[in-house]
């Protein structure tokens, strides 16, 4: 993995997860906005980092704690995950030890995959994410709502340094036809499972609440994928700050009652 930070160590920290097809760096619009105030911390996927093999979702897990531990990082105010970046923050959530104060899923994708289901989706991930970066970002409309100049360069980087056999192996475990893990009642009363109105993911919404009863599920209505994020970071970042220092979202014009 790569780490990226933000802001001073001194500061509570806010761990990224980031979506499929793009770098950690694609947090890190909402990730200078906070760092006033916080010490934002954004990995990049071995999946997507040049010359280095990822093992497991486990070995992931294991990196990012171990830059924290190395970090003096002993607790999180924040962990915000989006898009299949969830699937990674769960088995983090699950595993470490270190206090998390709050979590925002953003678009979390939490799709339960059969083995030979995911398999057979691999290569066609691969394309995908491939041709963003061949196509020097013209295809990545055809695998987004949008494609906005200003998170390109993020798809394009990526997908230059994803090779098929990473990819591969991180399908193998994630997304897998398992239940979620536990989270503890405390920290789902923290904890918001985010999804706009008009998004594919939105369907994942009923399967989590069953999940995770005490968690908050707030709807962006006539959203799209991590839409808010994308176009008005500052604005994301705002919530945030709500999030982590009065527990609440603000009051957001589409925000659905």
């Amino acid at each position: 993995m790569l780490f990226q930070t933000y802001g001073e160590k001194n500061n509570p920290a806010v761990l990224f997860f980031h979506a499929m097809g793009v770098t950690g760096e694609s947090s890190e619009r909402v990730a200078k906005e906070l760092s006033d105030r916080y010490y934002c911390i954004l990995p990049t996927s071995t999946v997507y980092c040049e010359g280095q093999r990822y093992i497991s979702k486990a070995d992931e897990v294991r990196q990012v704690e171990d830059f924290l531990y190395g970090e003096a990082v002993d607790s999180l105010a924040l962990v915000v995950a989006s898009s299949l970046g969830a699937d990674l923050a769960m088995a983090f959530l699950a595993e470490t030890k270190l206090s998390v104060g709050h979590v925002f899923f953003d678009g979390g994708q939490f799709a339960q995959i059969g083995k030979a289901a995911r398999r057979i989706m691999t290569p066609f991930l691969f394309l995908a994410i491939r041709s963003v970066y061949l196509s020097n970002g013209k295809t990545l409309k055809k695998i987004m709502w949008c494609d906005d100049d200003e998170i390109k360069p993020y798809f394009i980087a990526a997908g230059k340094n994803l090779r098929y056999a990473n990819l591969r192996r991180q399908i193998s475990d994630s997304l897998e036809d398992k239940p979620f893990p536990a989270l503890p009642i405390e920290l789902q009363k923290n904890a918001y499972f985010e999804f706009g109105s008009i998004e594919d993911h939105y369907k994942y919404r009923d399967a989590v609440m069953k999940a995770y009863p005490g968690a908050n599920y707030p709807v962006f209505e006539g959203y799209n994928h991590m839409q808010y994020q994308i176009r008005d970071p500052k604005g994301f970042s705002e919530m945030l700050r709500s999030v982590m220092e009065k527990n609440c979202l603000p009051n957001l014009p589409f925000l659905r009652k």
